[in-house]
């Protein structure tokens, strides 16, 4: 079923900047307990996906999952991502809001 709603997901989503797409799939290829940790904060130009995350006990979790985490959400968002950089909550200066970039397809 889970992966039924995450094709779905990818396909309602197409409409949407990558950036957004890739924030809309976070809480599904997270789940929640995980997705409710960190907060996507911004696609870059190399594809890397920029995630705040609440603290050091959580970073070590996403860690831990962080390349299943990029295929999952590239597979959902149909968002090309080459990684996942995380950032603990207060460690690093805000990011200025980019263009919206292309919508480039995995």
């Amino acid at each position: 079923m889970r992966d039924l709603l995450r094709g779905s997901l990818a396909r309602s989503l197409s409409e949407l900047t990558p950036e957004d797409r890739l924030a809309a799939a976070w809480p599904v290829a997270c789940g929640s307990a995980l997705g409710g940790r960190g907060e996507v904060l911004h696609l870059d130009a190399e594809d890397v996906l920029h995630i705040r995350v609440t603290g050091s006990e959580w970073m070590r979790q996403f860690l831990d999952v962080r390349s299943q985490l990029a295929a999952d959400l590239a597979r959902i968002s149909g968002v090309r991502l080459s990684g996942i950089h995380f950032e603990e909550k207060g460690s690093a200066r805000a990011w200025p809001k980019l263009p919206p970039r292309s919508n480039p397809t995995v």
